[in-house]
């Protein structure tokens, strides 16, 4: 088992999938997406070095196009030990300052963009699992098979406690 502090222990045998859609602004060409296109393959290497990270889905742009009549939507795909680590990579590492910078790339989608789930030890979600798990968020709202950043649930399907609450009660 591992896990510490407000977070519940996860049994070894399980991992966070995530998965993020999301549309650029502009082609991948085009100057003012630039500094995303720029970044990719150092904040992928980042990734692919920090702690608690276990595998992304790897495309030939970095990013898996979602719809063959919308090349500008995107899918990032990715497996992590749990949500700390995640949680590190994605707000306190540099990836956090391209976080900031996202409405410079992206156009706002419909929300919930973001989904996480817990897969099996070894798991690789394929984007077509990505989508469906998105799908079923806004669907359904969170549920221990498909939930939100906010509205999280542990390995074992349990609603997580966050600053004192249930994350699903926020």
């Amino acid at each position: 088992m591992t896990g510490a502090g407000p977070h519940r222990a996860v049994a070894s045998d399980r991992q966070l999938a995530q998965a993020n859609v999301a549309r650029l602004r502009h082609p991948v060409g085009d100057p003012r997406v630039a500094g995303f296109v720029a970044a990719l393959d150092r904040v992928n290497h980042l990734a692919d070095h920090a702690p608690g990270f276990v595998w992304r889905h790897v495309a030939e742009h970095g990013h898996v196009a979602v719809s063959d009549e919308d090349p500008l939507v995107v899918l990032n795909i990715s497996v992590w030990r749990d949500y700390p680590a995640l949680h590190a990579f994605t707000y306190r590492s540099h990836h956090g300052h391209f976080t900031r910078r996202r409405a410079e790339w992206f156009e706002r989608l419909p929300q919930p963009s973001t989904v996480l789930w817990w897969v099996a030890a070894g798991t690789h979600p394929t984007p077509a699992d990505a989508l469906a798990r998105l799908a079923h968020l806004r669907r359904h709202g969170p549920t221990p098979s498909a939930f939100s950043l906010r509205a999280r649930f542990d390995g074992s399907g349990r609603p997580e406690r966050r600053r004192g609450r249930l994350a699903d009660q926020e």
